[in-house]
């Protein structure tokens, strides 16, 4: 047998010492996680803006899925050691994905139920149910294909080319932050296109659609390789044996829990009867860690919501970087580059400091800085979004309305609010800031300007904003109120215009590629959204006449009322009343939290894979592992826990929140840390090696012993 496994693997081609087989695997697992970061990266906008979902459930089903993709591991593996082994596995569940991404680019497409054309589906139930079916097969396929990759890429090598394989491995993690970082800066500039059939929309298909295709590549470019892989048998997974082991320790203590039975030094040892002592010795190593395990979950409940709510906290900033605009869900990409710079930095600068400092900075004291840090990093995110809370317009509550006065003439006007509530003097083009005002107390107003006076009777919406016209004419003084119709800022970046015609002629208006249509004298527009961070040319036909002027460069998330006042030489005269105040807060103030947070990960997640296989036999790498990525699904389901159940109306609260449970964590940590005695796996085996030889040594002399005596 030996022998002919010799020459199949003779026959196997290579490229500089390597299996050739290795670069499709190598290229197909970049393929896949561009494919999933990249639908990942856009996921938690397309919940909020194309399936009108609120933040908090945007948030709430965006983790459910990342922990269903950390859950399903488990399930791909036991697949693949105990049935299908990991080729076949590795291709069934690819075709899952595939159809996954497929089902969730086409949710996507805005046409499919906009039967009246109006730029929104009419049917959003359609969209969900095919979007939610997509999430779970993209979940399956992931998480299925996650553990077997890798591996099935170390069985390409022999057993001399230990060299090759670390090597292997190295360039494997490379392909996965580089399919990542690609994917992450891609998508969201794919997804901030506009694109559409019957209405020009964000074009979430083709952001879908590309990480859908690539999934298609990654299947075909693993199958192309198929001839040339090594492909091993399903032996069963080791997984199985342990749960088995710790299953019937469990039921044969309950069984002999009288005081009759006398106890034993590890409750692990009940398993004697029927496990051999070599697999209960092992389990009682990863069981120690294991246990360890317990308060890590926390960690990833924070550093998961880069994708949620930091995401989420990006859509109400500034991201105009000079010549480059940053899309809200390309703020994510802060992490993979910190990353690739961070992990050479720390392990070739920091860590040789501090043992130069006589520090014993050992893996669990790491690993508790790093849950520090992140907990430092939402502190951070508070930070940032008290200063953007600063920033956000408030709007009318129940029972109140919301006045601002814009003077259209050229005299100044004077307005009083009955009965004697309060008074404003407006100048001459120019505007006032929204004043609040309990709606059941407002009864009228009175505009005087110049030597003339009116007063009119109101009769307001509560939790809704109005804009008083006002302007002095040579008969009398025109005074109406325009229901604004806004009551939240503008997303996405997005802006709102409207324009008010302050010429006594009818004239038409365009902005850009937009039409106003026709405006009467002194009426006003409706409000109509323009994307951020560009000018835009503002045209109006008067008497058959084109006028024209640059608008200015319009912010984030703002919303303006333009008025004409007039045209001289084809030059359009226009000012500008702010209704709702851009972004001002830049996203340049995440990077510090990104950069906080990714020093956590580096300290963190490296430190606490090495540590697990340190203190664990060899053949128990895939326990820990499933051990491991089971850490992050329950740090997601943590954040729905959370967020659920704290019902915190402002965002920096749950950010603080979130902050000072790791910090409780962390100590909690740092105490069981303090307790844990280190261990070499490596001198246990090789303990249980002499006492087996032992054994075996004793049962030879017996049976010789036994052979002489019949003899005699």
């Amino acid at each position: 047998l030996s022998g002919l496994m010799l020459s199949v693997s003779c026959l196997q081609p290579s490229c500089f010492g390597y299996p050739l087989s290795i670069f499709f695997i190598i290229t197909n697992e970049f393929c896949e996680r561009f494919s999933y970061y990249g639908m990942r990266a856009v996921l938690v906008l397309y919940f909020k803006y194309f399936l009108q979902w609120d933040d908090n459930l945007s948030t709430a089903i965006y983790h459910t899925f990342v922990a269903l993709c950390y859950l399903t591991p488990i399930l791909g593996a036991l697949i693949a050691d105990s049935w299908l082994g990991k080729f076949k596995t590795i291709v069934s569940l690819s075709i899952v994905y595939t159809i996954g991404q497929a089902v969730m680019s086409v949710s996507s497409i805005n046409d499919l139920t906009d039967h009246n054309r109006d730029g929104s589906p009419d049917n959003v139930s359609v969209h969900i149910a095919l979007s939610m079916t997509g999430l779970i097969l993209i979940a399956l396929g992931t998480g299925g294909i996650k553990p077997c990759v890798s591996a099935f890429g170390g069985d390409q090598f022999e057993d001399d080319q230990e060299k090759q394989r670390t090597r292997f491995f190295s360039i494997f993690y490379l392909s996965i932050n580089a399919g990542s970082l690609l994917s992450t800066i891609i998508t969201p500039i794919l997804r901030a296109q506009e694109c559409g059939i019957h209405s020009k929309q964000r074009c979430y298909p083709l952001a879908f659609g590309v990480p859908a295709a690539l999934m298609a590549v990654a299947l075909v470019v693993f199958i192309i390789g198929s001839r040339m892989y090594k492909k091993v048998q399903p032996q069963g997974n080791i997984m199985t044996q342990v749960a088995k082991c710790i299953g019937f320790a469990i039921k044969n203590r309950f069984r002999h829990r009288s005081k009759e039975f006398p106890k034993r030094e590890h409750w692990l040892d009940w398993a004697s009867e029927k496990y051999d002592k070599r697999l209960i010795a092992q389990t009682k190593m990863v069981l120690k860690v294991l246990f360890l395990y317990i308060p890590l979950p926390m960690f990833w409940a924070l550093f998961d919501q880069q994708g949620s709510r930091w995401t989420l906290q990006a859509t109400t900033m500034d991201g105009n970087f000079g010549a480059i605009q940053i899309q809200p869900d390309q703020m994510q990409t802060v992490n993979p580059i910190l990353i690739i710079l961070m992990v050479p930095v720390v392990d070739g600068l920091v860590y040789p400091l501090i043992k130069k400092c006589k520090i014993n900075f050992t893996p669990l004291r790491k690993i508790t800085v790093g849950m520090f840090l992140a907990s430092l990093a939402f502190v951070a995110a508070a930070l940032v979004q008290v200063q953007i809370d600063k920033t956000l317009p408030v709007f009318p509550a129940a029972g109140q309305s919301q006045i601002k006065v814009i003077n259209l003439g050229t005299d100044n006007a004077t307005v009083w609010f009955e009965p004697q509530i309060q008074s404003v003097n407006v100048t001459s083009m120019e505007s006032t800031a929204y004043m609040t005002f309990e709606t059941s107390q407002l009864l009228s107003f009175k505009v005087t300007s110049g030597n003339k006076i009116t007063t009119q009777l109101t009769k307001l919406s509560e939790e809704s904003r109005y804009t008083l016209r006002v302007k002095n004419n040579a008969t009398d003084i025109v005074a109406e109120l325009l229901f604004d119709n806004v009551t939240s800022k503008p997303e996405e970046g997005n802006n709102l215009i409207r324009f008010i015609n302050n010429l006594p002629d009818t004239i038409n208006i365009t902005m850009g590629d937009t039409s106003f249509g026709t405006l009467a004298s002194l009426s006003a527009s409706n409000y109509n959204l323009f994307p951020g961070g560009r000018e835009y040319k503002i045209t109006a036909i008067i008497n058959s006449m084109p006028c024209s002027v640059s608008s200015k460069a319009l912010g984030f998330g703002s919303a303006y009322t333009i008025v004409i006042n007039k045209c001289s030489g084809e030059s359009l005269d226009v000012t500008y009343s702010e209704d709702i105040p851009p972004n001002t807060v830049h996203m340049a103030w995440q990077i510090p939290q990104y950069f906080i947070l990714t020093c956590a990960e580096v300290v963190f997640s490296v430190t606490g894979l090495e540590f697990s296989y340190s203190q664990a036999p060899s053949n128990m790498k895939a326990v820990l592992q499933a051990g491991w990525l089971l850490t992050v699904a329950v740090g997601n389901i943590i954040v729905l826990i959370v967020a659920g159940a704290s019902k915190l109306s402002e965002q920096w609260a749950e950010y603080v929140l979130f902050a000072a449970l790791l910090l409780a964590v962390c100590i909690i940590f740092a105490v069981m840390a303090y307790f844990y005695t280190y261990i070499d796996p490596n001198e246990i085996e090789a303990q249980l090696d002499e006492e087996e030889k032992q054994v075996k040594k004793d049962q030879d002399i017996y049976e010789k012993q036994v052979e002489a005596d019949s003899h005699m």
